[in-house]
């Protein structure tokens, strides 16, 4: 059937032009090619009859109909206007002719708000005592209903959540319901509800946070409803969370009110909480391999455990500058000088560095010690962690990321950093120690060098320019250049490299590895090369740690340790572009 556009002028151009972008819609369903099109297309036009522009929107994301995704957007928009211009009493009109500004729809709300207290209701309730949530409601009707005789199941439910949709069918209302895990339609009826509750539903917007109580059953068009006794106004929300039915798409603002963004598309809160399933997976990992999770600071008097340019605070009790933490590591290994054997920390970390897709300045990671292994053996436990992590939060072994398919379940690929650089890149950066020469071959392939550039920073930009690109399935590279890595172990059969190795995966570097250096002696003489280019002008370059190198002095234990960046491990699994696409709130610049 046609779109109901009956209570708006036929002379209106919302209305005719809604009518011209459901006839388009439907020729482009009709005339899609049947590989292309399926069941979830043929839906578009019911939802869009029925006003269920959210169902739609969400419907047409995963279409692969050309043009229709555009013209459903452009129709929920239309659809929107009419709606509004509805509940309003106001003729249909026009975007451009609507001049509504944020405040006066802000004081049209607060003017509600004012009509819900006059009448003695109280608009900001203190509890409210669900039956369930959403979506455990849906499964329990669905349980009943493979018992009960066709059409006669119902259950009876009190369910909450946020109002998304409300359409007003004179004496019938219909409203859907959306709480952290589910939606639910809501059927309310002024002979069920009686006039008087029934005429308070005026003073309700979108947005709102609303409790209703009644008999869950099923539609005649078999979606499953709540159909109302009675309902309750737990919190009015005073200002549109956004675009009626558009949900929030302008990047900033997204990233700047988070909360707004997981209001508006609820596919967000899917997102973080795959996140939060990435951090308690490996800490079950962890836990059920005797790793003990423990807590360091995050204020430094000296920066240190990698190589990061620090954020500096003052404690003013003190009177001392403080380093906001780079790294755990050095903590971390004082606890196992101490006798801790396998010890861990989930941590936020703060470099003063460039903002990009794949770096924010606040982070996290998970830094792990154990005591009497070595970066083989760490290897072969990173392996199947992340395996193990990647397999349980996105429940498969295959993955898609940003158009490749990801496979962990095979064996990882694992390859020397050098031998990375000379297939990829085409350089031999192995054969020579010499810097200037590092330099000549790194420019010769287009990589930029400038004079603050040691040997080691060389061989790096080398890596990140030229060889991660590449490193599209699971792979590792390992055995490092000995100055990029001031505090890893020479490999024992060549003293110019460190045992370390690095896990990349759909060219992301999620991970860093060492056998870590225990010699307090080599240790002194790597933190002062590291002063010496710090000297140079290399910002990024570590500090001399003293008391530190007291603790290797006590003796610590052949370790091995690894940091995962829980940021970019979200990423893979959310199959996120931006590293701000996963976290809750990025460092953005201040307005």
């Amino acid at each position: 059937m046609p779109f109901d556009t009956g209570a708006f002028s036929k002379d209106n151009p919302l209305a005719q032009k809604l009518e011209k972008l459901f006839t388009n819609i439907k020729e482009k369903i009709e005339q899609a090619d049947d590989q292309v099109i399926t069941p979830e297309d043929r839906k578009l036009i019911r939802l869009l009859e029925e006003k269920l522009v959210d169902e739609a929107l969400l419907v047409v994301e995963k279409s692969h109909i050309p043009g229709l995704k555009k013209t459903v957007k452009v129709c929920a928009k239309t659809i929107s206007d009419l709606v509004l211009h509805q509940e309003q009493g106001k003729p249909a009109a026009p975007v451009e002719e609507h001049h509504s500004t944020a405040q006066d729809l802000y004081q049209h709300r607060l003017d509600k708000l004012e009509r819900i207290r006059a009448r003695g209701d109280e608009p900001f309730k203190y509890a409210f005592t669900r039956s369930h949530p959403i979506q455990e409601a849906r499964s329990a009707f669905e349980a009943a209903e493979a018992t009960a005789a066709e059409g006669e199941a119902c259950l009876a439910a009190t369910l909450a959540g946020r109002l998304v949709a409300f359409r007003d069918q004179g004496k019938t209302c219909f409203a859907d319901l959306r709480d952290e895990d589910g939606r639910i339609q809501v059927w309310l009826n002024q002979k069920e509800m009686g006039e008087e509750a029934f005429a308070t539903l005026k003073d309700l917007d979108l947005g709102d946070i609303v409790g209703v109580s009644g008999q869950v059953k099923r539609t005649k068009r078999g979606e499953i409803t709540v159909f109302a006794e009675s309902y309750t106004l737990l919190t009015k929300s005073l200002r549109a969370s956004a675009e009626k039915y558009h949900g929030l798409k302008d990047v900033e603002t997204r990233y700047r009110q988070r909360y707004l963004d997981m209001v508006a598309n609820p596919e967000v809160l899917g997102v973080f909480k795959k996140r939060i399933q990435v951090v308690a997976c490996m800490r079950e990992w962890l836990n059920k391999r005797g790793y003990l999770e423990v807590e360091t600071p995050m204020l430094h008097p000296i920066p240190g455990g990698a190589t990061a340019r620090p954020f500096i605070t003052h404690h003013n009790t003190y009177d001392h500058d403080f380093y906001l933490r780079v790294a755990p590591e050095l903590y971390l290994k004082r606890l196992t000088v101490g006798g801790f054997d396998k010890v861990f920390e989930i941590n936020r970390c703060f470099r003063n560095e460039g903002v990009d897709t794949r770096h924010n300045p606040e982070f996290t990671t998970m830094e792990l010690y154990e005591a009497y292994q070595d970066y083989l053996g760490l290897m072969d436990e990173t392996e199947e962690m992340l395996r193990y992590v990647i397999e349980q939060v996105a429940g498969s072994a295959s993955i898609e990321y940003q158009g490749s398919t990801i496979d962990v379940g095979g064996a990882w690929k694992r390859m020397t950093l050098h031998d990375a650089i000379r297939e990829y890149a085409g350089i031999d950066l192995e054969s020579t120690r010499d810097r200037a020469e590092a330099a000549r071959l790194a420019k010769s392939v287009g990589v930029e060098v400038d004079a603050t550039m040691g040997y080691g920073r060389i061989v790096d930009e080398v890596l990140s320019l030229k060889v991660q690109p590449h490193l599209i399935q699971p792979t590792f590279l390992y055995d490092y250049p000995l100055e990029l890595s001031p505090l890893a172990k020479k490999k024992r059969d060549n003293p110019a490299l460190t045992e370390r190795f690095q896990p990349f995966i759909a060219c992301l570097e999620i991970g860093n590895a060492f056998s870590e250096l225990n010699d307090p002696i080599d240790q002194r003489e790597r933190f002062e090369a590291q002063v010496a280019l710090r000297e140079a002008g290399d910002e990024e370059a570590q500090y001399l740690d003293e008391d530190f190198i007291t603790a290797l002095e006590v003796g610590m234990p052949p370790t091995a340790g690894l940091g995962i960046g829980i940021d970019r491990l979200a990423m893979l699994v959310t199959n996120s572009a931006s590293i701000r696409e996963v976290i809750f709130f990025p460092q953005l610049r201040t307005l």
